[in-house]
């Protein structure tokens, strides 16, 4: 039976990391400013947000890290520059960012990890459920993952975690979900949770992937969490114990995923997000198949 939960009208990006593995790139420039093709990543995270229908969106950030508010402010020397030049193409890509959402910001602070940095939103959060999206990962606008966890989450109550599978060997990079099947053959019922796991002490081979949808009772347990893993405060062991005592929160379910996912947190997969995206766009994507069939084959007859 269909519940009734409060309507979820906010999401948390955490956005305070250092970006060590862009250096030298981002040595002056936050890693999610780097661009996806001819947008910055963390715009691609800011627009799946406000689809989903969540207008409302808190940053997370640390030092270094103004030019995000900059992308999402108002540039009005920029925009009169444009307006007369005449440049109306321009100057509506210029304003789409500033006028997608609205935007709040708050410093972590100390880097106690992704459970710190959540902890950090509940003053904005307040006693409503919400949703939080890591910018490492850019999910397709035509596989709406967010919008159906808000969904499953709105029948169930609690918490809901995005799923993925993954090739054993792999499992020990990610989150790792214990989970029972449901009625929904794209939701399971999680019980347990494991960060990071050896692969022959997995429960499964079922992802965490950076998409949360979270009950405000999260925030109660993240304040007593130890530091675990890497000396950080992991949403992993917060998430374990609502999956653990439903009394608290509610229960943890998983939506496994099956839709296009571009992780820009790594080099290699970074470039090839860029190049998949690049090849699907209207307006590029012709021409750069055709470079991109007739470089490869140059490389083919190199070889």
């Amino acid at each position: 039976m269909t519940q009734s939960h409060p309507r979820i009208s906010k999401a948390v990006i955490p956005a305070a990391g250092l970006g060590t593995r862009f250096l030298p790139a981002t040595k002056a420039t936050p890693k999610e400013m780097l661009p996806v093709v001819d947008k910055p990543a963390i715009q691609y995270v800011v627009e799946e947000a406000v689809t989903a229908g969540l207008g409302d969106v808190l940053m997370v950030t640390g030092r270094n890290k103004r030019p995000l508010e900059d992308h999402f402010d108002r540039n009005y020397e920029l925009e009169s520059a444009l307006q007369k030049k005449g440049d109306a193409s321009r100057l509506a890509k210029v304003q789409e960012s500033s006028d997608l959402a609205m935007m709040h910001y708050v410093r972590q602070g100390d880097p106690k990890g992704l459970g710190h940095a959540v902890l950090c939103a509940a003053p904005h959060v307040g006693h409503e459920p919400f949703a939080v999206l890591l910018g490492d990962d850019l999910i397709d606008p035509r596989d709406p993952l967010l919008q159906r966890m808000i969904d499953v989450q709105e029948q169930y109550g609690g918490s809901v975690i995005a799923l993925m599978e993954v090739a054993p060997e792999q499992i020990h990079l990610y989150g790792c979900a214990a989970v029972e099947s449901t009625a929904d053959s794209d939701v399971v019922k999680v019980g347990g949770l494991v960060e990071k796991p050896d692969p022959a002490d997995a429960p499964s081979n079922y992802a965490i992937i950076g998409r949360y949808v979270l009950d405000p009772h999260v925030f109660d347990i993240l304040r007593k969490t130890e530091p675990g893993r890497g000396g950080e405060i992991q949403l992993t062991d917060a998430l374990q114990q609502l999956a653990e005592d439903e009394s608290v929160g509610g229960p943890v379910h998983g939506v496994v995923f099956k839709g296009r996912r571009y992780d820009t947190g790594d080099r290699g997969d970074y470039l090839r997000a860029i190049v998949r995206l690049a090849c699907e766009r209207e307006d590029l994507g012709p021409d750069f198949r055709t470079w991109l069939r007739s470089y490869v084959a140059e490389e083919m007859q190199g070889r």
